[in-house]
């Protein structure tokens, strides 16, 4: 069969400078028997080709691109294709999506992608695949040959575990999963590192400290390679000195952490209570004294904010010299408990924004108490775009960290200038059609 993957673009007429490898397709293409023909499209980099011939196309895709992977199906099926689609949004929605595609696909691929393929190939499809039980499988090791030829960053992104013991209100992860943690071998990661022969490396995983004994058999096995590695991390990362240590030692760049909220009584109800607000300073201070650039992302709309959360919240995060910050309204994904609440309080501004062709790129999604839905955008508007100020990012760049040495003073440089070209173009956009 001639089977062609598809990663949707998220909006319309807006190429990234930065575009990483979509570790999804990748992992279909490994799932894939070798006697059938895998041609991999990302709208983010290039248009697709009109009319591409195709027995099994595979759309993966998010909440944000929903909209977009919908018409793709749609195309794609007028010409003859059988269409499957999987990825978080079919999962918490598998209903809606099975209005586009011929089957729907939930959980991870590793437990269903080979059985799709093969009832596809003998003319059975069905309509539903998803895992026996709820939980992650663990993670295989993605086939990086489809990507040969595109303009990629020159970062290996690998992943090494899936999901998160946490059960944040907000976070898509929890509800995707089930709860529950899955970790490939570590000799597997190894392996995969040292023949990419990629130096920079992002563990993409939802939560890297999710298991930690796994985590320090990982450190253990990299500090060898001389990476400069990043991932997203919480931040207990920095209560213990001796795995700190170990992270700066495995060659950590930089860690994206989720502080969220200034305000307690907002992590008590998002169910992040043990993030600790008031000793942000004290953690942050150890991870800057490692070395280490924080990217901090903080989330607002909870019950406790108001227009002075977010002053006081950009005021913050330049006083700490975060490497970047996001500053973002709450988004309602379907699934997740917060979607759920505020659907019961009557407080979401659509109950199916995604599709919503009105929907603009950051827009606030909620009704917040504490302020208007407008100033909620704006505020976050605000902050984002004066945090990643040309003035600010100099004020921010006396660090520890981000003068540790040339490598960090680049990524440093790179990744605002980035940031900056990003939220500029984001927030003029809607979602793609």
């Amino acid at each position: 069969m001639n089977i062609t993957l598809i990663h949707p673009r998220f909006a319309t007429g807006y190429r990234s400078p930065a575009v990483m490898k979509p570790l999804a397709p990748a992992v279909l293409a490994a799932l894939t028997p070798s006697r059938h023909t895998v041609r991999f499209h990302d709208e983010r980099l290039n248009d697709l080709p009109p009319g591409e011939p195709a027995d099994l196309v595979g759309i993966s895709t998010c909440t944000f691109a929903a909209r977009r992977a919908y018409q793709i199906a749609a195309e794609c099926r007028a010409r003859g294709a059988r269409v499957v689609l999987g990825g978080f949004h079919p999962t918490l929605m598998p209903d809606e999506a099975a209005e586009h595609a011929d089957a729907v696909v939930t959980g991870d691929a590793e437990f269903s992608w080979p059985q799709v393929v093969a009832d596809a190939e003998a003319g059975r499809l069905r309509a539903r695949y998803g895992p026996p039980a709820p939980g992650p499988a663990v993670p295989v090791a993605p086939d990086h040959r489809i990507f040969h030829g595109m303009r990629y960053l020159p970062i290996h992104p690998v992943q090494f575990g899936r999901g998160c013991p946490r059960n944040c209100e907000f976070c898509s992860i929890r509800a995707f999963y089930g709860g529950g943690t899955a970790t490939r071998p570590v000799e597997s990661v190894v392996e995969e590192l040292r023949a990419c022969g990629k130096r920079r490396v992002m563990f993409v995983d939802d939560n890297l400290l999710g298991n930690r004994a796994a985590f320090v058999s990982l450190l253990d096995a990299i500090t060898p390679l001389r990476l400069r590695w990043t991932s997203q991390i919480d931040i207990r990362v920095a209560d213990d000195p001796a795995l700190l240590e170990r992270v700066r030692r495995s060659g950590c760049e930089s860690l994206v952490i989720g502080l969220e909220s200034l305000e307690e009584s907002n992590l008590r109800q998002m169910g992040k209570a043990w993030n600790r607000a008031a000793e942000y300073s004290i953690r942050l201070a150890r991870i800057r004294k490692a070395g280490i650039l924080v990217y901090g992302t903080f989330v607002f709309g909870y019950d406790g904010d108001t227009p002075e959360t977010l002053v006081r919240t950009l005021e913050f995060a330049l006083r700490e010299r975060l490497y970047i910050a996001n500053f973002n309204p709450l988004q309602p994904l379907p699934g997740t408990p917060l979607y759920q609440r505020c659907e019961r309080e009557g407080r979401l501004v659509s109950d199916r924004w995604w599709l919503d062709p009105a929907y603009r790129w950051h827009e606030a999604l909620i009704e917040p108490r504490g302020m208007t839905r407008a100033e909620l955008t704006d505020g976050c508007r605000h902050a984002r775009e004066t945090f990643h100020s040309p003035s600010n990012i100099l004020r921010r760049l006396p660090s520890s960290a981000h003068l540790r040495g040339p490598s960090n003073l680049l990524l440093y440089l790179a990744g605002n200038w980035i940031s900056r070209r990003d939220i500029a173009a984001k927030s003029k956009l809607a979602t793609a059609r």
